[in-house]
């Protein structure tokens, strides 16, 4: 099988302080499914996605040994998304190295958080399959330190945690969210979800994944909730 990687590869293995083993893999990791190749990158992001929440959920246990469970999830739950692994595939230019069809190029593919965050989790999967768990947090946790000053405060807030929090304790029941839309080709997707509590709607919202849609449809039922309560 043919291995489609940049002759600049190189670069990025030193940026990650890591050399692959397996170029074939590597190559699988940094292919989106519009590249039409026999493989791409999204079982290989199913496992790193796995991989992280479990060496960020132990960075957090054993870096804030006075957090209770729901702070360290709320932590956790800011770190391990679209937008922070973004962030942490932007700081080492995976875009760059990305195979990626000519019309998701023309289209901005090499800067879509949801392509580079899906390309990060990727490449994370590989070297837990090749060298293991301990050789992905040597990888990661420098590149996340780096980015990210972890504090609780000053993290990213995940607002659906929020407001659910929220909803348990005003209203003893939990929001739900709805697809209303589902837009664009399989490559550039755009998905609109809404929040609903105890059958009213509330607010809806779009993102390049549910979960981004999710989170700022929470993030404006949190506003409105707000203003509700000023009013009272």
């Amino acid at each position: 099988m043919e291995v489609t990687l940049s002759p600049h590869i190189h670069i990025l293995e030193h940026k990650l302080n890591y050399i692959f083993k397996d170029k074939q893999q590597l190559a699988e990791a940094l292919t989106h499914k519009s590249f039409k190749q026999p493989y791409n990158n999204e079982r290989l992001e199913f496992l790193g996605d796995a991989v992280l929440d479990l060496i960020v959920a132990e960075f957090l246990f054993a870096e804030f040994r006075q957090k209770n469970e729901g702070s360290l999830s709320k932590m956790r739950a800011s770190l391990v998304n679209e937008n922070s692994f973004c962030k942490l595939a932007q700081s080492i230019n995976l875009g760059d190295y990305l195979n990626l069809s000519v019309s998701e190029v023309n289209n901005g593919g090499r800067f879509k958080a949801s392509l580079l965050s899906n390309a990060f989790e990727a490449i994370m999967a590989v070297i837990y399959l090749e060298s293991g768990l301990d050789e992905v947090k040597r990888v990661f946790y420098p590149i996340m330190q780096r980015e990210f000053h972890i504090h609780e405060e000053l993290l990213p807030k995940d607002y659906k945690s929020t407001l659910q929090e929220y909803t348990q304790e005003v209203f003893g029941c939990i929001p739900t969210y709805e697809m209303l839309a589902q837009e664009g080709p399989d490559h550039n997707k755009t998905f609109t979800m809404q929040v609903k509590i105890q059958d009213t709607i509330y607010a809806s919202a779009s993102g390049s994944s549910k979960k981004t849609a999710q989170q700022e449809a929470a993030r404006l039922t949190l506003e409105i909730l707000q203003e509700q309560t000023t009013k009272l």
